[in-house]
């Protein structure tokens, strides 16, 4: 990353980089960047020709950004702002790609303190995605779990015979783990990234022996084994609350945002008066200067109006000038669903606010 005069150089090289700039770009910002573009080529004296596609070094006012998992690229569509003058194409619509080990230049009218946090952040960030292999008699899931959320590679179900058909339930259960295991490696060929196996009951560690017995590869890649209360990606989501993970993410965004969602919901649980929710709330509560740590969600900054976007970064901009963090939660996962359930903005109080009782008249 490079910052000069509001002017972000970036490089990304994840896809973990293309989610913080998928919620770092947005409507009005300038983007920069190696694209192609149909180009006629004009002679009074030749018949018209199809254009033809050439590279060339585009800017576009962003009006909207799209995320592409598919191709693993951000689609960033505006109008040109900045091209060669012998292509008259300023005034146009045009999309550039960003995708992985291409740069591109971000250009704000104002950076907000978070945003450059976050860029620094993710450009000092080198831990791998963590391999999450969730197992019990019912099916398992294989998922990655990345800073903007959990992927999930596969999910099976399945039915194991009873305990009193115990030679059949022997045979399936290999079977069962044979299959689960064959799913991991593939994953785990891909990513070269730790494990963390979760389970209800005695699975999880039976699977666990059934792995190193068959793979020792794999079996070295696991660095933790944990149980859960639910099964599949439920079972995930749970240990993301409960920090069963800690250990294994390390600087992963995702586990710091579980954490802090659930310490909201523990509070105004409690109604202790230090935590509050939605816009009107949390800016007197900002305007108080209470505001410890303020919680947008993603699409609460990146789908707002231009006056709702105004004064949301006003209020960002008065929470950080008070010493407050900004943490934006990802509604890819649990936490970031329970932020948006809430209107999209939360506040945890450095000291308890009574609420306003509602007048009715």
């Amino acid at each position: 990353m490079k910052l000069n005069k509001g002017i972000v150089k970036v490089l990304p090289e994840s896809l973990d980089d293309i989610w913080h700039l998928y919620n770092i770009i947005l409507r009005n910002d300038e983007v920069h960047g190696r694209t192609t573009r149909e180009v006629k080529v004009e002679d009074r004296y030749a018949r018209p020709q199809r254009g033809k596609r050439v590279s060339v070094l585009l800017g576009v006012k962003v009006e909207k950004v799209l995320w592409d998992r598919s191709l693993n690229r951000l689609r960033v569509h505006g109008i040109v702002c900045r091209a060669p003058e012998d292509l008259n194409v300023k005034g146009s619509h045009h999309t550039i790609n960003v995708i992985l080990n291409n740069p591109i230049t971000i250009v704000k009218s104002k950076w907000l303190r978070h945003e450059i946090d976050r860029v620094k952040r993710a450009s000092k960030t080198a831990t791998a995605p963590i391999i999450v292999a969730s197992i019990d008699d019912e099916g398992y899931s294989v998922a990655v779990l990345r800073q903007y959320g959990i992927d999930v590679k596969v999910e099976t179900k399945t039915k194991l015979p009873g305990k009193f058909e115990p030679e059949k339930r022997v045979q399936a259960t290999r079977e069962f783990f044979k299959d689960a295991l064959k799913v991991l490696r593939r994953v785990w060929m891909r990513l070269r990234s730790p494990i963390v196996i979760i389970g209800l009951g005695f699975t999880k560690g039976h699977f666990a022996r059934f792995v190193r017995d068959h793979d020792s590869e794999i079996a070295a890649a696991i660095i933790d084994i944990k149980g859960v209360n639910s099964v599949g990606v439920a079972g995930i989501d749970e240990a993301l609350r409960s920090g069963i993970f800690t250990k294994a993410i390390q600087q992963v965004r995702i586990a710091e945002e579980a954490k802090v969602m659930e310490e909201v919901l523990l509070r105004l649980g409690k109604g202790s008066m230090d935590a509050t929710y939605g816009f009107d709330e949390v800016k007197n509560a900002s305007t108080m200067g209470a505001v410890d740590e303020l919680l947008i969600a993603d699409v609460t900054l990146r789908e707002a109006s231009n006056d709702k976007r105004i004064l949301l970064e006003k209020l960002i901009r008065d929470v950080e000038e008070k010493r407050g963090k900004i943490m934006v939660l990802s509604v890819e996962h649990e936490a970031g669903a329970k932020l948006l359930s809430l209107g999209g903005i939360a506040a945890l109080l450095r000291f308890p606010i009574a609420q306003s009782p509602s007048v009715k008249f």
